[in-house]
């Protein structure tokens, strides 16, 4: 299925890296995806959360090593309570990481 997106054909999937937007205005709040290659990283990241931006956080790269997964996470968990943010898991190898102010509705929207 090709649908058009930005007015050029595209397949189903987008690579959000190769589509190009200019002229958007500045934002007060970002969302950012990112990948955790090792515990290290975290600082990295946490500083973008601590800078009133959303983050979703890829640990796939890290979930071989239980150990790893649960020290991370567990660091993840002290960064939203220090902010008064928010975390939620996504599923076993994303969560979304929010600053403060900015809470996640764990309920799922359904029609009817």
């Amino acid at each position: 299925m090709i649908k058009m997106i930005f007015g050029k054909k595209s397949e189903e999937y987008i690579d959000l890296e190769d589509v190009e937007v200019e002229g958007l205005p500045e934002a007060n709040m970002y969302l950012k995806v990112a990948e955790l290659q090792r515990y290290d990283d975290l600082k990295e990241f946490a500083k973008y959360v601590y800078e009133g931006n959303i983050l979703i956080l890829d640990v796939s790269p890290i979930s071989v090593d239980d150990i790893e997964l649960e020290r991370a996470t567990n660091e993840l968990k002290k960064i939203a309570r220090d902010i008064n943010g928010d975390i939620a898991g996504l599923d076993r190898h994303h969560f979304i990481i929010t600053p403060t102010g900015v809470k996640i509705d764990r309920r799922k929207l359904r029609t009817f």
